[in-house]
Parts: structure tokens; sequence; C-alpha cells
């Protein structure tokens, strides 16, 4: 295949050629076009591209008058947010390989950087975060573009974007990491990510449930990541993915509408624990969708955008979010809720809400005590809400005309008035700013506000201070808002109130903590698309560039695009006629567009892989394999779950399948498609992913490898029986069936015995067994860190030996008898996928 690929052009590209579309990106340097691109004042050349601005006067009336830092620090606060971001990053605890990434950035980064300071006063090229448990997590005094650009950093740039895509590490910003650390969760744990996407916490909380996993276990507990956009969903797969956990569920749901997954009373219960008739969770983790002016040195485009209203468009929505979670939440459990936002109508006025619906039954824990390290501010009790030009300190002098926007839980009493004060000034001011988008305040800003001077600031009376806010000047980072909240009894019955013509069901006492929030739905705080669409932009965690969350619209959207309203047809046959074109539909219950999630039962398939490798009947096969396709004969790669997981798949059967799955357990075995692969003994191979859990388990079809040999099948992919170093191991490997096997690197120069023991330490790889060499079942990025890992563990330098010169002409000419037709053998490839 060529460097053109398989159409030489994009589909895209060829519907534009069509359209006589002008390819914007590829304008020729002489571009005459050009020379009208003068200034007028002093007749140079516009440049292309020109700084974001910086500068926004709405932005400083607010955070000014809200007083989220002193008058004295304001310079400061601002002078930072105008600057990039420096990159950080954390190592995965979980990783094999943990001990010696921190050992690299300790005595190789740290020196070899050190004459690499950049400008921002920090003396260190890089450092490990103070208050982030065992140096396992790293600032660089480095923005994104200085690690890009910089020719000196190239080595260090491609470690990161090495050990990052193979899930040793992952590139997060350093205020994103507070939040799960605060959760305290323990390995057995239900956890919850509600608003998931991208992913950085998700991983994070998969770090520390499996942190003190054995070789071959796993913990009790599990994760549920959950993301409303179906894009989104993909990338936090693809971020999850490089866990290979057998724990962790991704679904596709409103946050706000997250299901219970309740069974009936007259549904039979097997298990005596509760977890198992209803669906809850002893931590939950509420990072909910917000106006991200936290996150302006890493998108200095919301310099622009930012206007009051984003925030208050969100308001709702956060705590019709947060009230799902606490309602999903075990009595004694603990929830944390953030925002990337540092505005206290997204922050303290949602926490204040939470505590005032709950009456008693949550509580605000006070950790000023952990993480001491951390620079963070005590939450607000007092603030403003700015509307439309005009500053609100009480729900009461409100105008009617913008009682359906600014809302009473916004204030820091959350009282509501029945009849608002007609004041002419703010009726004026009302019309004059009618249409505008909150940021253009130029036509009122010479009119007073008499209403700040008539009435006396509300204070809350809940303990706010002991929410958190992190702020960008403390500790050269992003900003960040955290309040953990702990669930101390269920929750009250909501009091009934008739809201513009919704009828509401009573909710039965027993059903009380799944119903919460659906009851919440139908209150003062429920919104329409029309007052959310002025909400701004939620950037991502990663390293890609921010993208806008359009929160107006909040139908349930599946991978084919639908809306909850064309989501439940009748029959299959009315769900064909909506397919266009000739894509194949699969059905996972009432999910349109997404493959069916079934537990594996063939008896014939499973015992012939457990036979095949000699798997000890003491790993737990049955109920913890599953499939996404219906017709067993077909499937093509059956994974594995957890007993918790599986716990879970079991109560969604029995309640209808409401969770909507999109990824569920880790890749354990995939069908061979080659023609050798089909001769094999055994149909199925061990996947990569799922080779570390079932390594300790098999006794068949395993070789203990020198480092020699070990190293040489990483370099040149495919060798010779007879060309191996240890020739033991090459006749060992001789003998084995053809099909997947697995070799494990030894200890020492030589090859371990038949039998050796399996730790966390144990570095194993698939192979393919063929008729005349072995072959190797890597990525080419996964052979280059294991490379790099022997290396440093094997204190290697670097260059070649005799032996591996006279192997890599053995290998060469090999290759090239292949290519040419002389050796008909058929190589398995590579295992690539993800």
């Amino acid at each position: 295949m060529g460097g053109r690929g398989r159409g030489g052009r994009s589909r895209t590209q060829r519907k534009h050629f069509r359209q006589s579309r002008e390819n914007v990106w590829k304008r020729p340097k002489s571009d005459p076009s050009s020379e009208n691109n003068k200034d007028e004042n002093n007749g140079s050349e516009n440049p292309t591209w020109t700084p974001f601005a910086t500068q926004n006067e709405a932005f400083d009336q607010f955070y000014k008058e809200q007083q989220i830092v002193t008058s004295e620090e304001w310079d400061a606060f601002v002078q930072v947010l105008r600057t990039p971001l420096p990159a950080t990053f954390r190592i995965n605890s979980s990783s094999q390989f943990s001990a010696d990434i921190r050992w690299q950035l300790e005595t190789d980064f740290m020196k070899s950087l050190k004459a690499e300071v950049a400008e921002g006063g920090e003396s260190e090229a890089i450092r490990p975060l103070p208050w982030y448990p065992e140096n396992l997590a790293w600032h660089s005094n480095f923005s994104r573009m200085q690690l890009r650009k910089n020719q000196t950093l190239e080595r260090f740039h491609e470690f990161l974007k090495l050990e990052n895509e193979i899930g040793n590490i992952t590139r997060q910003e350093a205020v994103s990491m507070v939040p799960p650390l605060f959760l305290d969760v323990h390995p057995d744990h239900f956890v919850l990510d509600m608003c998931a996407a991208p992913g950085s916490k998700t991983f994070q909380l998969l770090e520390i449930i499996h942190q003190s996993s054995k070789a071959g276990s796993l913990p009790n507990g599990m994760v549920i990541a959950n993301d409303l956009d179906v894009q989104r969903c993909n990338l936090l797969i693809h971020q999850t993915k490089r866990m290979c956990t057998a724990n962790l569920i991704v679904t596709n749901h409103e946050a706000q509408q997250f299901p219970g997954c309740r069974l009936s009373k007259n549904h039979e219960i097997m298990e005596s624990d509760q977890r198992f008739s209803q669906l809850l969770f002893d931590r939950v983790l509420c990072d909910v969708p917000c106006s991200g002016d936290g996150t302006l040195r890493k998108a200095p485009d919301l310099w622009r955008k930012w206007n009051t209203g984003m925030g208050n468009g969100l308001h709702s929505l956060q705590v019709l979010i947060a009230m799902r979670g606490v309602a999903l939440l075990k009595v004694g459990g603990r929830m944390v809720y953030s925002t990337c936002s540092m505005n206290p109508i997204e922050d303290e006025a949602v926490v204040a809400e939470i505590l005032r619906r709950c009456c008693g039954s949550v509580e605000l824990v006070d950790v000023s005590s952990e993480l001491p390290e951390l620079i963070r501010r005590p939450g607000l009790k007092r603030w403003k809400v700015r509307d439309r030009g005009m500053w609100w300190v009480s729900y009461k002098n409100v105008p009617k005309s913008r009682r359906s926007v600014v809302l009473p839980s916004m204030f820091p009493s959350g009282r509501s008035y029945p009849n608002p004060v007609d004041n002419p000034n703010v009726d004026m001011e009302d019309d004059v700013n009618d249409g505008t988008n909150g940021n253009s305040e130029d036509s009122v800003q010479a009119l007073e506000n008499p209403v700040t001077c008539e009435l006396t600031e509300e204070v809350s009376e809940f303990p706010l201070e002991r929410c958190m806010r992190i702020v960008p000047h403390d500790q050269n980072t992003g900003a960040f808002f955290i309040a953990i909240l702990q669930k101390v009894s269920p929750l009250p019955a909501i009091p009934e109130k008739p809201i513009k013509g919704i009828i509401k069901q009573p909710v039965e006492p027993d059903n009380q903590g799944i119903e919460d929030a659906k009851v919440l739905q139908v209150d003062s705080l429920a919104r329409t698309s029309e007052e959310t669409s002025e909400a701004g932009s939620e950037v991502d965690e990663n390293d890609d560039e921010p993208k806008t969350v359009d929160l107006g619209a909040t139908p349930r959207v599946t991978c084919e695009g639908d809306s909850e309203e064309t989501q439940e047809p009748s029959n299959t046959k009315d769900i064909s006629k909506m397919v266009p074109g000739k894509r194949k539909l699969q059905i996972q219950g009432k999910w349109r567009g997404v493959d069916p999630v079934v537990f594996f039962k063939d008896e014939v398939i499973i015992n012939s892989i457990k036979a095949f490798y000699g798997i000890d009947e003491s790993f737990p096969f049955n109920g913890h394999l599953v499939t996404r396709n219906n017709d067993a004969r077909h499937v093509k790669r059956i994974y594995y779950v957890s007993k918790s997981v599986k716990d879970v798949l079991e109560l969604n059967f029995s309640v209808g399948q409401q969770l909507k799955i999109t990824s569920i357990g880790i890749k354990m075995f995939e069908r061979q498609t080659s023609r050798e692969g089909s001769t094999a003994p055994c149909s199925f191979r061990i996947s990569s992913e799922g080779l570390p859990l079932i390594l300790p388990y098999i006794s068949k079809q395993i070789l203990c490898a020198s480092p020699v040999d070990f190293k040489h099948l990483l370099q040149y992919k495919a060798i010779k029986f007879v060309d191996f170093v240890d020739a033991e191991f090459g006749e060992k490997a001789a003998n084995l069936l053809p099909g997947c096997c697995v070799v494990v690197l030894g200890k020492g120069n030589k090859a371990a015995s038949e039998s050796f023991q399996v730790d966390e330490s144990t570095i194993a790889i698939g192979c393919w067994k063929g008729r005349t060499s072995l072959t190797i079942m890597v990525t080419a990025m996964d052979c280059q860190e294991l490379l790099e890992r022997l290396k440093i563990r094997l204190g290697e330098e670097k260059g070649s030996s005799k032996g591996d010169d006279e192997l890599a002409n053995s290998v060469v000419g090999e290759e090239a008898q292949q290519s040419n037709g002389i050796n008909d053998e058929e190589v398995q490839p590579l295992d690539t996928s993800g």
C-alpha cells in the first residue's frame, strides 16, 4: 500500500472538489490575495495568525466583584492566567514499570533538562508535584508548544508521547488530578464517574482500585464511566483501554437521568446483598459540564467567548446532575462535586442547593487537613448574581421578566420571593439589553444599579468554607473548584409542587433512593433548552484542543445520532427502515446502534481454550466471558469481566437493559483469521490486553526466554528456531503446538527451567508458533517500550554485538526469501488492536 492510501483522496475532499470549494488550508506561498492583505496604517502584511486576546472587561468586572482573590493579588492572578499552562503528567501507579519510570525521571531527565529551565521563575525544569503521593505526578516547566518545538527537549517529548500511548503515564492537568484523591476510593468500592470524558480522572480511579492487586487477581470494586456525547465516549474508551482493566463499564447516558437499575418488589433476589437488587455506589465523581474559565491558560480562546450567561445557563443542569449523583450514592458514601470554573454560581451556589434539598442527609466534609502541601482557598459564603449588566444580591428584587433565568438557588440564601418588586430602572435596563449575549454592556454602564444599594448581601447558612477553590497563581496551575459531600442518611421525600401543568407521580418511600432525581426534574430548577443555550465550552483534560459542548438540547443520542423520540421503535422491521444503505444494525435491547453485550457460554470453544493453554481450573471462567455478538459461531472477540462487572451486567439484564453499554471488560481472546491460524488446534489466541491477567494460570504453550533471545524477538519480530542464541529454547519452541504461545522474560543469562514463578514484575509477550519460526504478536510501539525498559533493567549499553549483527543478517535474509515467495510460511500478523 502506497503513501496515498486506498483512494488517494478522502471522501470529503472529493465532495469538496465537486462543489468547487476552496481549500483554505493549502494556500500557495505566493498567494496573489496577499497583496490586498495590507495594514492601512503602515502597509505591512497582516499575519495569517494572531495571538488570542487575553482581555475581557466583563470577566474582570465579574471576578473583582465576587472577590475570588483579594484586590492586592488581582494583578498577579490575571498575569498568570495570561501565560501558557505548563505540562503535567501522572505515572500509572498500577503499571509494572511505574518504579522504572519514576527512577528514570528522578535520575535522568531531572539532570539532563536542568540547563533547559524555561521562563517563569522556576528553578527546576521538571519536578514532582509536592502534594501528590509517592512522586507519581510531575510538573514540567514547559508548555505543550515548547515541548513540541524545542529540539533540545525532543528526547523528553518522545518519552512522554510513547509512555502516554502505552498507558504508563497520563498527560493530565495538575488540578484535574485533585478530585479523585479526595474521593478516598478503596479497591472494593463501586465508583460512578458521571461525566467521565475524556477519561483522565476515570483512568486515575482505575489506578487506585488496581493499585494493590496481585498478578492474576482482580479487585472487588469497579468503575462505571458515563458520558452523554457518543464521540466523547469513544475518546473515553480510547483513554481507558490503556489501563487494560476488566473492572470498567463505559455507558452513554444523560448524567441527570442515569439509570438506577432497581429490581421490582416481586422480582426474586438471589443475593442477600442489596447491591445486586439496586445499583448504588460507594463513591461518585460528579465533575459536571461548566463554563470552563479555569482552563483559560490552556484554551485562551475562552477570553473572547466568556460572558456571565455561560455560568448562569449551566447552573440548573449542574444541580440536576449533582442531585442524581447523591440519589445514586449509598448511605455512608462520598461524592466529589467539581468544576473547572471559578464562578460561584456554578460552584458554591450548586453545593448550597444540594445541601438545601437534602435537608441534612448530606454533609460537607472538611478536608483541610488532607494533602497539606496543596494550596487551596476556602469556598465563598457570599456572592452576587450578574445578569445582563445588573448585579443582584437577592432574588427578591429580580424582575418577573428575568425569573425564568435568574433562579433562587443562585443566591446564597436560596430563598424565593413570590411577588417580585417592580423597579422602573430594572425594567428599562432589561429592555435596553434585550437580545444581548451578556457581554455587550456598553449601553448600560452609565446606569446605576439601585438594587445593590438597598439590600444587604446574603450570606449562606451552610459551611461552604469547607469547599476549596484552586487558583492559578498559587501553584502555577489552572483553576478548579472541589466540594466533598458525604451521605449520612437516606434522602427525604421531596414535597409535591405542581409546576406548569406537569403531573407528578407520588414517590413510594421504598423507591426514594432511586426516584429522587426524577422528582427533581419537575421542580423550580427544571430548565428548557432555551435557558441553557448560552452554555460555554467544557475543556477536556487531555492534551488536545478544547472542545465546545452544546448543552442547549439534551436528547439522548445514540451512535446513529437519533434522538430519544426515535430510539424505541416497536420492532426490528421498523428499525431496518431507519438505517440508510447496507449498514447492518445491531440491537442491544432497546438501544439502537450499539452492539449487544451477551454472556459467552459456548462450552466447546471454552474447553478447547482451556485445554490448549492448560488454564488452571482456579481461574474463574464461568459467567465472566462476554461478547458483542449474539451468534456464537461468528464471535471474533471474547471479553473478560470481573465479578463486580458480572454482577452489574446480570442486574442490567434483570431490569430490562437500562444501561446503554458502549464498552465493557478487557479483550481476552481473539479468533485467528489467517490461513495457518484456521488450522491451529485452538482457533483463539490470547490478546495482549488480557495476557497479564491470565498469565499465572497458563501451564501449556508457554516458554521462558533468556534476556538476549527475548530482546532479539522484540528487535527482529520473527526468528527461526535454529537461530536462537539458546539452542534449548529454540528446540522447545519448535516442539510447541502450532498457534499462539507465550514467551516470558527469564532472569539471568539463561532461560529458566520448566517451572518458574509469575509475579507483578514478570514481563511476557504473545507469540505465534509457525512451522519454522517464532513471530511476536506485539505492536511496534509496545516493542519500543519494552526494549527501553530492558535497557534500564538490564543496564545494557547502546549498540549491537557481533551476535546481533549475524542474527540481523539471518532475519533480513529470511524476510527477503518470504517476500520472493521462497518461504511460504504464513506469518501471523501483529496484534495492533486496542
